[in-house]
This record gives C-alpha cells, sequence and structure tokens, in this order.
C-alpha cells in the first residue's frame, strides 16, 4: 500500500496527490510536528486553527474510509520514518508544499512529489510568464490571469464593464454616521466543542493571544458555509470601504477567507466561481466582484509567484538597512497611539488585521520606526491567523518594508497622519494631534515620516513616485526640530513608552 502524506496546509481531497488516493490503496499520513510547534512564538488561534484543522481533517478520511495514521512526533522528519517503520508503505508521495524549505525537505527524505494544484497559477506558469523581463507588475499579471481563467469577461473577450479595474470605486473612506453604518453582516461563528477544547490543551504555554472564539472555521463544511455567507451577504458591500478601517468593525465587509484558502479547506477557483456567478445572476455590483476577485488571481497568486521566482535570498533583502527590534507598540499593543492600539487588539483577540491595518498602521509604523524588516516577516507570520512564509514574505519584506529596493512595489508605502484619518476613526480620540510634526502632542506618525524622507533621502529622491514628496521634506522650515522629535519618538518606541 502507497503513502500518501498531507501537510498541514493541504487539507483537501482535490488538492494533488489525494486527489487520486484511493482507501484500497493508499494509506494517508498527517504529521504533527513538536518542532514547528516550538520554532516560534505563535499565536494560540493561529496553532489552533492548523492542529485542529488536521485533526478534522484526519477524521473526515477515516469517515471516507481511508486508513489514517494521524501522528505526534519531534519532527515532520521523525513523523515520516516512524511512519515508514511502523507500515512499510510501497511509496511515500506528497502534494508539492507551499514553501521552498519544505519542497527541499521532501526531497532528502526520497519522498516522491506531485504538482500542486492549489494555486490557479503554478509557480513555474508565473516563471514562465515572469520570462526575461527586467520588472513586471502585478496588474499585468492580474490581466494575463483574467484572460486565461475568463473570470468577468464579455463574450468578445473584453473585460466586463469595460474596465480592468474598478479600484478608484473602492477607496472610500468612512461613512460620516459609522457607528450607526447596518451594512456590515457579522461574520458565522462556530460553537467549540471537546476537540477544540482538546487541541487548546496540547498548545504550548510560549503561544500568546486569545483564546478562540469559533470565528475560525477548523473544517471544510463550516469553511464552505463561511464562503456562501460572504457572497449572499457580505460581497456586495465589499467594495466601497475595502481600505477603511474603524473602531467600530473588526470586519467591515472583507471576506475573511484567506485562513482557508491557506491551508485548503478552501480553493480559489472554487471561491472566484461563486462570486462569478452571484455577479452574473445580478446579486453583486462590477466594482465588488472585480475588486474581490483582483485579491485572489491576481494579487494572492502574484504573491505566490514571487515568492519562488526571488527564492531564499528574498529573506535577507534590507534596502533601507532597517535594524530595530519589533516595538511593544506592536506587539504588546502598550502604546498611546490609537490606531497601532486598535489594530495590536484585532491581533491578540482574533489573529487577524485586514490589509491596510496590515500595510499602513503596522507595516507602515516598522518602515518609519526603521524596524528589521525579516523581525516583523517573523512576528507577523507567527501571529496572524493566515500567516505563512510565501504570505509574508513578498507582503512584508517587499511591499511593507521596501526593502527589495522596489522589486515588489515602485514606492515605499509610508504616511504620516493624515492617511490613518481620511481612512480611519482611530484619531479623533487620540491623544496625539496628527496635523503636528514636532512637540510633545505631534503624532509619531506624521513625524516619522518627514523624517524617514529626510533619513533616505538620497535612496528616495530620484524615484518619481515620492520625489515630490522628499523635495517638499527639504523645505520644511522646521525639519532639524523634526528630526530631533523623530530621534526622541524612536527611543520611545524602542523603550516601549510611546
Amino acid at each position: 500500500m502507497d503513502t500518501v502524506w498531507v501537510l498541514g496546509d493541504q487539507l483537501n481531497r482535490s488538492i494533488g496527490a489525494l486527489a487520486d488516493a484511493d482507501p484500497d490503496t493508499h494509506r494517508v499520513l498527517l504529521v504533527e510536528s513538536h518542532a514547528k510547534l516550538a520554532s516560534k512564538r505563535w499565536h494560540r488561534q493561529r496553532a489552533h486553527f492548523v492542529i485542529c484543522s488536521m485533526r478534522r481533517f484526519a477524521d473526515e478520511l477515516r469517515d471516507a474510509g481511508f486508513e489514517v495514521d494521524h501522528r505526534r512526533a519531534d519532527s515532520l522528519g521523525a513523523g515520516l520514518r516512524d511512519h515508514v517503520d511502523e507500515f512499510a508503505p510501497d511509496r511515500v508521495v506528497a502534494t508539492e508544499p507551499a514553501s521552498i524549505d519544505g519542497l527541499a525537505m521532501l526531497r532528502e527524505l526520497g519522498v516522491e512529489t506531485v504538482r500542486s494544484n492549489q494555486f490557479l497559477c503554478h509557480y513555474d506558469e508565473f516563471a514562465d510568464w515572469a520570462g526575461s523581463r527586467s520588472s513586471f507588475k502585478m496588474e499585468d499579471f492580474y490581466r494575463w490571469q483574467r484572460k486565461r481563467l475568463g473570470y468577468l469577461m464579455d463574450a468578445d473577450g473584453e473585460p466586463e464593464g469595460g474596465r480592468w479595474n474598478f479600484d478608484d470605486e473602492n477607496r472610500e473612506s468612512l461613512p460620516k454616521d459609522v457607528a450607526g453604518y447596518p451594512d456590515w453582516p457579522d461574520p458565522q461563528v462556530s460553537a467549540l466543542d471537546d476537540l477544540d477544547e482538546a487541541v487548546l490543551a496540547d498548545l504550548p504555554d510560549g503561544c500568546w493571544g486569545a483564546d478562540p472564539d469559533g470565528t475560525w472555521a477548523t473544517s471544510r463544511r463550516r469553511a464552505l458555509s463561511r464562503l456562501r455567507h460572504f457572497v449572499g451577504d457580505v460581497l456586495p458591500q465589499f467594495g466601497p470601504h475595502e481600505d477603511a478601517m474603524t473602531s467600530h468593525s473588526w470586519h467591515l465587509a472583507h471576506s475573511v477567507l484567506s485562513p482557508y484558502l491557506n491551508i485548503g479547506l478552501l480553493l480559489p477557483g472554487e471561491v472566484c466561481d461563486a462570486v462569478q456567478e452571484a455577479y452574473d445572476a445580478g446579486r453583486v455590483p462590477i466594482n465588488s466582484a472585480e475588486g474581490f476577485i483582483r485579491q485572489v488571481i491576481g494579487w494572492r497568486e502574484y504573491v505566490w509567484g514571487v515568492y519562488w521566482l526571488w527564492g531564499t535570498d528574498y529573506r535577507s533583502r534590507n534596502e533601507l538597512g532597517a535594524d530595530r527590534a519589533v516595538p511593544r507598540a506592536i506587539t504588546a499593543g502598550e502604546t498611546e497611539m490609537r490606531c497601532v492600539r486598535q489594530c495590536h487588539q484585532g491581533v491578540h483577540d482574533r489573529a487577524y488585521n485586514h490589509h491596510i491595518q496590515r500595510l499602513m498602521v503596522l507595516g507602515n509604523l516598522s518602515m518609519l520606526h526603521g524596524v528589521d524588516p525579516w523581525a516583523l516577516t517573523e512576528w507577523m507570520w507567527s501571529s496572524f491567523v493566515d500567516g505563512a512564509e510565501w504570505v509574508m514574505l513578498p507582503n512584508v519584506i517587499g511591499m511593507s518594508q521596501w526593502a527589495d529596493g522596489g522589486m515588489m512595489a515602485t514606492k515605499p508605502y509610508a504616511a504620516g497622519g493624515n492617511y490613518i484619518d481620511t481612512m480611519s476613526d482611530y484619531c479623533g480620540d487620540c491623544r496625539f494631534d496628527r496635523k503636528q510634526r514636532v512637540g510633545d502632542d505631534a503624532c509619531p506618525f506624521t513625524t516619522l515620516y518627514w523624517d524617514f524622507l529626510a533619513r533616505h533621502h538620497d535612496t528616495l529622491v530620484t524615484n518619481p513616485r515620492v520625489a515630490r514628496q522628499v523635495r517638499a521634506s527639504e523645505r520644511l522650515s522646521d525639519l532639524d526640530a523634526v528630526r530631533e522629535r523623530a530621534a526622541e519618538v524612536r527611543r520611545r518606541l524602542d523603550a516601549g513608552t510611546i
């Protein structure tokens, strides 16, 4: 009998090696690795989500007639060796893993691999698309994906609505009466059971954050229910406030489906098919349907492709020479900055922030402060419920921290307090003044933004997308005072006192 080794982010009968497996000829192996659990300070909900989903999937496979060897071991490799010693399979086969190190591990262990179908564009297809281009953009990749996959394309092969991109309709600031805004349905919640409690009891003491409250589904059945809820009740409102942030709603109209996509409980094709069907039926406006599909077949698959294209050397990119630790304002929420405190609370309570909170609050502060990009990558990887190396490397090293010097994004996503005030309701009750650059009440984002432009003047002044702002920083009459205040802000961030 052959063994199909299923990794913890491949939990779907339709993925790779498991798709053709038969209970009469294949045994299934799943391994919970103690080394993996000990490798980082995981958020409790992140660790619980993966382990609980693995255990439920093992039960589903048993119900389908498979013999399942679901074991705990010191490491993944040790789990495989113990399995081979006990069962002596004719061969061991696995689906290509989602990480470069994981693929190297399987090869070293002599495991046969089957091509992954967990993404709509395999990484070698992405490499072919990238070809010998010296530079490429996500928008070009997205349009190529739309054409080849057929999403939101009309009968003449043109984009629905006559445009490829409706992003200009998806950047609205918050409604004036955000507290009374009725159109962001709450995500579904599932009751916890004995399996959830058993998994929580098994987690190491080093995990942090709140216990799960049922927000994150840990079975395919419940993940499919979350998908139906999003498409039916939430997606029509997705587009307009996609980039907004509010203390009145942690989710707004975001799908919160990324965790399920990232471990296989949902597949990108079925998610996009559901959105396409809702659009075709007239239940979803074009800007919401297009904005969401762009996130899945555009941005998500682009990130996957560049992760494999740029390889492990990308981990050490640090164009701006950043070397500070991730401040406690981010990791512990110990700060007077209301926006940072709000975002940390979301991570603590649910292991989740949406993309603008990650990019323009936590990531922005880290870049302005000069946080080591790999340190921030590791913290986000271990703290977010949808974290994975392939997700975090391009998004943090490239998009958030501009540590790759422009490979991922053409400009640093740096902003002062004005941006946060425009896109959120965080600033109103904050003790800092987002309009002030200097003084004890000056917003740290505003101070650090102008200092960042001055500190990296020579690197950024030749970048056409930020040169105007750099030149503006040169003309500040109080630039010396700004830089003095910035030095104090950075010292206090290091000390955890601001």
